[in-house]
């Protein structure tokens, strides 16, 4: 081989050693890139919550409540937390849970009442009235009507000048408060509640107004009303029952289930 040819290969060999000396340095001068990874925990707050489904009517016991970390941005208030209240779990013992919890549900003090009320009154939101009225298999939804169900009663009553049977509806999506004296559903939640009393919730115009229907009718009939149906208004009432125009009252004179007479009296101005 000529000298020449191996002088050109023993520079092109060097040249290489060299390039690939000085790529290892510079990689080695940059070194590996370590990314670390922090985790922030979220600040908590410990809230009270059911610690199983609570039915309407159950009374509240240290089983039935726990605390839970809650994260701090998401306690709203009306929470029970450990820090404003931490014998809640003590003080609430006893309770009436006035609409339904589950599992893991925070209790709020307006979905409990006192432990010294009366079940049923506790259950009464403000305004409003228990009122009982018989029912049957026949009127009452074929006993399918279960308790914090929504029903329109319907008045039937006949007419004694032809004979002719007149119906209507009294009220309209009234929530069932208890049957009997069951004021929750069955265990299973599917067995129907075949009973002989409703008790509804009302307002003291509507009490007025099936206290006069009662007297009118044999007997009221339930008619179940869906769930999707259920935000209709549930303060109307059948005003005929009640009152005149010009805030007269009605004086009504009712006989055989027919109102035989009817005038009107100028109320009292109030005091």
């Amino acid at each position: 081989m000529k000298p020449t040819r191996i002088i050109i290969l023993a520079v092109a060999v060097v040249a290489a050693g060299l390039a690939g000396l000085l790529a290892v340095r510079l990689a080695g001068d940059k070194g590996p890139e370590l990314v670390e990874t922090v985790i922030k925990r979220e600040p908590t707050v410990k809230v009270l919550v059911s610690s199983e489904n609570l039915p309407v009517g159950s009374r509240l016991n240290a089983k039935a409540m726990e605390w839970l970390p809650w994260p701090k941005d998401g306690v709203v208030e009306g929470f029970i937390t450990a820090d404003k209240r931490p014998e809640a779990i003590t003080e609430l013992e006893g309770a009436v849970v006035r609409m339904p919890m589950f599992k893991g549900e925070p209790l709020r003090a307006e979905k409990v009442a006192d432990s010294s009320s009366r079940v049923m009154s506790s259950l009464l939101p403000a305004g409003k009235r228990a009122v009982a009225t018989e029912i049957s298999v026949s009127t009452g939804a074929g006993g399918f009507v279960l308790p914090n169900d929504r029903v329109d009663i319907i008045m039937v009553r006949e007419n004694k000048d032809d004979g002719r049977y007149i119906t209507e509806n009294i009220l309209n999506n009234i929530r069932v408060l208890a049957i009997d004296q069951q004021i929750q559903e069955t265990e299973d939640g599917k067995k129907a509640v075949v009973g002989t009393t409703a008790t509804l919730e009302l307002t003291p115009d509507q009490a007025q107004v099936i206290a006069v229907s009662q007297q009118m009718a044999e007997r009221l009939t339930l008619a179940l009303r869906s769930v999707a149906d259920s935000q209709e208004a549930d303060t109307a009432a059948a005003d005929y029952l009640l009152h005149g125009r010009d805030r007269k009252a009605d004086v009504q004179v009712i006989k055989s289930g027919s109102i035989v007479k009817s005038t009107a009296a100028t109320q009292a101005p109030a005091q």
